[in-house]
């Protein structure tokens, strides 16, 4: 089996897609709109690649093929397509695999090397779409910041296996990353973060304390909520999340991180509607300066309270926004049933 980034000299060729779905090819993603088989589906592509290299049915599933693709970069890309190159060999690291990948694409923390191994991979963005800096490992492997993502690939899949059995050599490369989570993890360890669940509306408030942004120097009206933090302890699927800052609270409203992705465990999120609750909360909404809105401009976010050009601070309290979500949420659930 043998890699070569996707290009466009590749549509007429056949091919197994790694993680990213493209035309002409055999799929082996949890992307939307794959088609993997049924025998080997899973929630990550990772894990999807560890089933392929254990199933005795592997050639037949191939079909022979022996070369593997994908389009983008991510610690789930990355950690799938190492799999399908080494084979059965990377039976031996599944428990290193697949934590590594969750953390990537789902921002989820299963373990702390697999969080560690991912931040060094990826960065510590985890699973934005807007990582614009790069991955960590490949930089410094080149010594110097790689745009590139073939050239990425190139440089760090020879490395995986050793960034995987000997996390703690990379100390460099993850330890920024990793403190800004585990701030985050002690905030709600400490009480001063909370998740209140609102189990019949699937909803879950999450309040963060200012210090998880503060310490080090991050802005709730400019950067994004801990999520690998909030995916830890928040069970709903759908999450309120709030910041108290100044006068006001900074809100926006997200999926799990995972429900972007077709999953075989982790349920199905659906996607609502919102419109109608924008249109009341702007209603009632007293800070003038800035408007309820419907955002997506993130993989998994859904509505935010924004000024002209960013986060603004709302007057409304948790407590009243929770009350009208949850009437909007199970009012949907009453009409459906």
């Amino acid at each position: 089996m043998r890699f070569e980034f996707y290009h466009a000299g590749l549509d007429n060729v056949s091919k197994l897609s790694v993680d990213g779905t493209v035309s002409n090819s055999f799929h082996f993603s949890h992307w939307e709109g794959n088609q993997t088989p049924d025998e080997v589906k899973a929630d990550t592509s990772t894990e999807i690649a560890l089933n392929l290299v254990a199933s005795p049915n592997k050639q037949k599933l191939t079909h022979g093929v022996g070369l593997a693709t994908n389009n983008h970069f991510d610690t789930d890309g990355v950690l799938s397509v190492w799999t399908v190159l080494n084979g059965e060999r990377a039976l031996d690291l599944r428990g290193q695999l697949i934590p590594a990948a969750e953390a990537g694409d789902f921002s989820e923390f299963s373990t702390e090397n697999g969080v560690r191994a991912s931040i060094v991979i990826q960065g510590s963005d985890q699973a934005s779409p807007n990582n614009e800096t790069g991955s960590p490992l490949a930089a410094y492997l080149a010594g110097k910041e790689i745009n590139d993502d073939a050239e990425a690939y190139e440089l760090v899949l020879p490395e995986v296996e050793r960034v995987l059995r000997n996390t703690g050599e990379y100390e460099s490369l993850w330890r920024s990353g990793w403190e800004a989570i585990a701030n985050a993890i002690e905030s709600f360890e400490k009480g001063k973060s909370t998740v209140e669940e609102h189990h019949h509306a699937h909803l879950s408030l999450i309040t963060l304390a200012p210090e998880v942004f503060s310490p080090s120097g991050f802005n709730p009206t400019r950067h994004a909520a801990p999520y690998t933090a909030i995916s830890h302890y928040a069970r709903g699927q759908i999450f309120l999340i709030a910041t108290p800052f100044r006068d006001g609270w900074i809100y926006r409203v997200d999926y799990p991180y995972y429900s972007w992705a077709e999953t075989v465990v982790r349920p199905e999120v659906k996607r609502h509607d919102f419109a109608g609750l924008i249109s009341r909360l702007n209603q009632i909404e007293q800070n003038r300066d800035g408007r309820w809105k419907l955002d997506n401009s993130e993989m998994t976010s859904v509505v935010k309270f924004l000024d002209a050009s960013t986060s603004a601070a709302s007057r409304l309290r948790p407590d009243e926004l929770v009350s009208l979500m949850q009437a909007e949420l199970l009012s949907k659930t009453t009409a459906r049933v």
